[in-house]
């Protein structure tokens, strides 16, 4: 058994899936926009991460914009038979980097467009509906009209699963009313737990639950606690915090993004790392104040 299948496995709509995955949007320039400083080491982060046993990729051409996708298709194109790519759609990038709302039919079924041209595919495994009524945190309003234009996209061929981005309870309540919602991809981590109730709602119906900034994102975790839990366990903050993800719920799946190889086998290495239970309760007891 390899490191990363002690992570466990989750559906991804119909995909089984490593509960350990890797998000791209770090293979990107500054600010998520633009090349990377280098291009060489992108490549072999992908590489070294499917070839580590990661199946599970997520990424959005709104990255760069442009940037991932066209790096994940020269890495890994033709891609393995087990290997699920996970998009977004919902936002573009302005001139100066700015992250600009992108819901209009048009625009949406250009970025699916955009997404299959540059990933090299006929048909996406999943796209993501990134809801961007506040680009920095859930916001309430109604997806029936975007959501309805992937559900089309899906009818002719194009996308095979629908997920949500960046969503409240309500939010996805009226999206599992429209069509089937495989996953939803909101921020959470160990200082971050405003989903709590969602995610044992969704765990109860085996619907995926991916958290983004699993590791907090453009501010990484700092906290005494943490840091003191991965002191026993003679392991790495952010590797404790991947863990306790992990053991949290069944249904997460993780996606920690990195341009580091290095980085990249510390958080892989967090699959193998077990909690102990009094690890766990001091763990819970983090909350955004105390972090």
């Amino acid at each position: 058994m390899s490191v990363i299948d002690q992570s466990g496995t989750f559906n991804l709509g119909d995909r089984r899936v490593r509960r350990l995955g890797y998000g791209a949007m770090q293979l990107a320039g500054p600010g998520v926009f633009g090349p990377p400083s280098d291009h060489g080491a992108a490549l072999a982060v992908l590489r070294e991460a499917v070839g580590s046993g990661v199946n599970h990729i997520d990424t959005s051409d709104f990255y760069g914009p442009h940037v991932t996708n066209r790096i994940i298709r020269e890495a890994l194109h033709p891609y393995r038979d087990d290997l699920v790519i996970v998009t977004k759609v919902g936002a573009r990038r302005g001139a100066d980097g700015s992250w600009i709302p992108a819901f209009s039919r048009e625009e949406l079924t250009q970025a699916v467009h955009d997404n299959l041209r540059n990933l090299g595919l006929d048909v996406l495994d999943v796209v993501n509906l990134r809801i961007a009524f506040d680009l920095h945190r859930p916001a309430e309003g109604s997806i029936e009209g975007p959501l309805a234009v992937l559900a089309d996209l899906q009818r002719q061929g194009l996308i095979r699963h629908i997920g949500l981005s960046n969503a409240t309870s309500k939010q996805v309540a009226e999206g599992r009313g429209i069509t089937e919602i495989v996953c939803v991809q909101n921020h959470y981590n160990l200082a971050h737990r405003h989903d709590d109730q969602l995610i044992d709602e969704l765990a109860s119906q085996g619907v995926a639950y991916v958290p983004f900034f699993p590791l907090g994102g453009f501010t990484p975790l700092q906290s005494s606690k943490l840091s003191n839990v991965a002191t026993r366990l003679s392991a790495t903050p952010m590797q404790v915090a991947l863990a306790w993800l992990l053991r949290r719920a069944p249904n997460i799946l993780l996606i920690p993004g990195t341009s580091s190889l290095g980085h990249l086998r510390e958080n892989l290495a967090a699959a193998r790392l077990l909690l102990p239970d009094n690890a766990v309760e001091e763990l819970n007891r983090m909350t955004d104040k105390a972090a």
